[in-house]
């Protein structure tokens, strides 16, 4: 059985101590921290909105019953995910269960596993909607600063390095591949440090070296022919705020040179002039390739590699952060459905199981152009419930497996339209709210 990735939390209630007892074991080996309850009313205060946790309920309790906390859980926030406990046999109170919201249900007696299977399930459930919700929260609050989304412990790590960085008047280099998400985490980086200025991005790849000198530096009135009036470079004008330099491995030698000095003193001169200006910008500089290597081979500064890589942040591959897909694919597909005014086609479980296992050499950068595509429907085009690259050639196929990858995407598509509420699908889809449960676990649906 899979362990629990980051935090994993379980509010359990069962009056019954020696049931409580190896049913707190159980979901403490599968890596939970568990809050084991002998009454539902100790358990009501620990209810909350920003729970990051499931709660697995018996049903039959003295006082307050299972049910009336699955109501009450349900009032406090629909995304919270109750595991109800059921008597052997007691389907009608199962099916009750379900139709007032419950996540799952299991029965007396029950497998390790099989609670554990459900738990955490219903805990990855649980990670995606709190993350969606900090997402929209902090899109809110600031519309113009890109997520930085994901739950992997890799960019986890990055996520502390930038709250812990941020405030802190440092430079700082961020090593990457092309598409990982460098200019995300450099702006990520100046709406934490505070600083008032704007941020200003520059990429040294794109720029002719004849006008390198005067993009950055600036230039004075004749400095050189068309030069008619003064222009303020990149540096001051990033001034308060904050200076991205991407692809820096780009930058002309003889301008690295010049680049240092500005750095160490936080002063420059501006091309054709002699006036000394105080310059006040974190430099935030960001490379794909290894700087170090470069230096060894002369084709870099060392003394500006050292300059500007006091302290780095190492981005991860999309691979290496595979986990992280699904939340991904909600977000870009999401805002290209805004974008393009379309709906979200549904995808199965098997093509996000095949989506999580590709290479994606453009990263996320990639990914983002995929669920673009996937939303304008050019990915679909090739094969029944497939994409473009993966639909089978030659064979036909088989007339159930396309009934199948046809009912699995209305259902996915129904979940979705529901906010993952099996009640309000079923509701949608017209049918019994039992057989739409059936079925979500036929097709691997249940984290949907």
């Amino acid at each position: 059985m899979e362990q629990a990735t980051g935090a994993a939390r379980a509010i359990l209630i069962e009056d019954e101590q020696a049931v409580r007892r190896a049913t707190a074991q159980t979901l403490e080996l599968g890596g939970f921290d568990v809050t084991a309850c002998a009454s539902a009313e100790e358990a009501l205060p620990l209810l909350t909105r920003d729970y990051a946790g499931v709660l697995v309920t018996d049903v039959r309790l003295p006082g307050m019953s299972g049910l009336e906390v699955l109501e009450h859980a349900v009032a406090i926030d629909a995304g919270l995910p109750v595991i109800v406990v059921t008597g052997h046999g007691d389907v009608g109170m199962a099916v009750e269960a379900m139709r007032a919201g419950a996540y799952d249900f299991v029965e007396k007696p029950f497998s390790s596993d099989r609670l554990l299977e459900i738990a955490l399930r219903a805990q990855d459930k649980r990670n995606l909607v709190l993350e969606n919700r900090r997402l929209r929260e902090a899109w809110a609050s600031n519309p113009e600063l890109p997520p930085l989304v994901g739950q992997s412990p890799a960019i986890e790590r990055v996520r502390t390095l930038i709250h812990s960085l941020g405030p802190a008047d440092v430079d700082v280099l961020i090593n990457g591949q092309t598409g990982t998400g460098k200019e995300v985490v450099a702006r990520q980086l100046h709406a934490a440090s505070g600083r008032k200025g704007p941020f200003v991005a520059l990429n040294c790849g794109a720029l002719p070296e004849t006008v390198f000198e005067s993009e950055i530096f600036g230039h004075e009135a004749g400095a050189f022919t068309g030069a008619q009036k003064r222009r303020i470079g990149k540096l001051e004008y990033a001034h308060g705020g904050t200076l991205f330099l991407d692809e820096i491995e780009s930058m002309p030698l003889a301008l690295q040179v010049k680049l240092l000095r500005v750095l160490q003193e936080r002063r420059l001169e501006r091309l054709g002039g002699n006036e000394s200006v105080a310059v006040d910008c974190r430099v935030v500089a960001a490379s794909k390739a290894d700087l170090l290597k470069l230096s060894a081979e002369g084709l870099f500064r060392e003394d500006l590699y050292y300059r500007i890589g006091v302290v780095a942040i190492d981005l991860p591959t999309l691979k290496q952060r595979s986990e992280d897909i699904p939340l991904l694919l909600a977000h870009f597909c999401q805002a290209a459905a805004v974008r393009y005014r379309r709906e979200v086609p549904a995808w199965t479980a098997a093509q996000l199981q095949q989506w999580q296992q590709r290479a994606w050499p453009g990263n996320v950068r990639e990914l983002r152009n995929f669920a673009d595509r996937w939303v304008l429907g050019v990915e679909q085009i090739g094969g029944v419930g497939g994409t473009a690259a993966s639909a089978p050639s030659g064979d036909a196929v088989p007339l159930p497996q396309q009934v199948e990858s046809f009912e699995a995407g209305l259902i996915a598509a129904a979940l979705k339209q529901a906010d993952g509420s099996v009640a309000s699908a079923a509701e949608r889809l017209g049918m019994p709210k039992k057989t739409l449960y059936d079925k979500i676990k036929k097709y691997g649906l249940g984290g949907a």
